[in-house]
């Protein structure tokens, strides 16, 4: 049986470019590939010819073999047949890449790795919290080396291509029709190698240096907010991008204020006689004003006022969160022989209007009793 023309089978001319060439294959291939196709022989044995027609015509000395004698080159051992070889499987890669997707993870190795990013974790009070505040951080990164500029090759020298991998990076082994991949043992994936390497950084094209970074912290942040510094991280492996820097802030605990959001929360011993009589105290605020705070005749122990527009403020925003204050009524300590009188005699004195609460909850205790001896049959 007659084969086929190799350059009908691709759908080109006989003067058609490198381009053009793998275009036709590439388009075909897809079609034809026998995932694509389960079962249907016919386009498996297509499929087979045109990797023939493409391995043959892609190469130079085969191609104009095939010009000259037509498929008679590579009949009688002349020339080394069209078969599948390691230039069919690096072709057939490409085919396996764009089927599955894998296009753009290949590419040339260049030897440049992006550096690691790095973290700091800083404390700050919760005044600075308020206020906001430009901090310094020094910390040891690794930097470009100045001697190499990054290359890490000795100055008047270059990196030269890996000439295992051809600078890929990778070595591949063709197995069938699978395609397998390993990292390049000469140039470990960086598909350069470096003869002579720089004596400052010893090829890592970095050394460690300590930097100092001015840091913004805007007013408003909260426990735990990350601050981002772009390219202020580790520098890259012979020119790569660098990482970047990431401050993780902490705000210390306050001996006054409890923070919830944008409100603080504050607690504010008061005596009785200024909760039962009212009057007023002072509380500091956070931005370091005093604050006046009245307090109604009446007050009970655990009432809150709110202060607002005291608290802390929203971060980017105009907006300010509300001070609560929560008055604690202290009891008297170590009283004298006169003041116990007087609050004996006061407790004489006193009625249900003046204590209503514990009146009422006596109250109440009185007729749950009640009740309960009225359902058992007790009195």
């Amino acid at each position: 049986m007659a084969k086929t023309d190799y350059y009908e089978l691709l759908g080109v001319s006989r003067t058609a470019g490198d381009v053009d060439l793998k275009a036709a294959f590439r388009k075909l291939a897809m079609q034809h590939h026998p995932d694509r196709n389960p079962g249907d022989s016919g386009c498996e044995h297509r499929f087979k010819e045109i990797n023939e027609a493409y391995e043959v015509l892609k190469d130079p000395q085969k191609r104009a073999a095939y010009d000259r004698f037509g498929h008679a080159a590579f009949e009688h051992g002349m020339g080394n047949g069209p078969g599948f070889g390691a230039d069919f499987a690096s072709a057939f890669s490409d085919i396996f890449d764009d089927l599955f997707g894998m296009g753009a993870r290949r590419g040339r190795g260049s030897g440049r790795e992006r550096g690691a990013d790095l973290r700091f974790n800083m404390e700050i009070t919760l005044e600075e919290a308020y206020f906001g505040k430009t901090a310094q951080v020094r910390l040891p990164t690794p930097v470009i080396c100045e001697d190499c500029s990054g290359t890490g090759a000795h100055a008047g020298t270059k990196p030269r291509t890996c000439a295992h991998c051809g600078g890929q990076g990778k070595i591949r082994h063709a197995q069938g029709f699978f395609t397998l991949e390993r990292t390049c043992p000469i140039c470990g994936g960086r598909g350069q190698v470096i003869e002579n390497p720089c004596p400052t950084c010893a090829g890592a094209g970095r050394v460690t240096r300590e930097r100092t970074l001015s840091v913004n912290i805007p007013a408003g942040v909260e426990d735990g907010t990350r601050i981002r510094l772009a390219g202020e991280g580790e520098a890259g492996v012979r020119g790569g991008s660098p990482g970047d820097l990431y401050i993780f802030l902490s705000i210390e605990a306050h001996p006054f204020f409890q923070r919830d959001g944008a409100d603080l929360h504050c607690r504010v011993p008061i005596s009785m006689v200024t909760a039962a009589l009212g009057g007023e105290f002072e509380v500091p605020a956070i931005e370091g004003a005093m604050t006046r705070v009245k307090v109604p005749a009446g007050t009970q122990s655990g009432r809150r006022f709110r202060l607002q527009s005291k608290g802390m403020p929203v971060l980017r925003s105009k907006q300010t969160g509300d001070m609560y204050v929560q008055v604690v009524v202290e009891t008297p300590q170590k009283l004298t022989k006169r003041q116990k009188e007087l609050l004996a005699e006061f407790d004489r004195l006193s009625s249900t209007e003046t204590q209503p609460e514990a009146v009422g909850f006596f109250s109440r205790v009185k007729d749950f009793f009640d009740s309960l001896g009225s359902r058992t049959g007790t009195s």
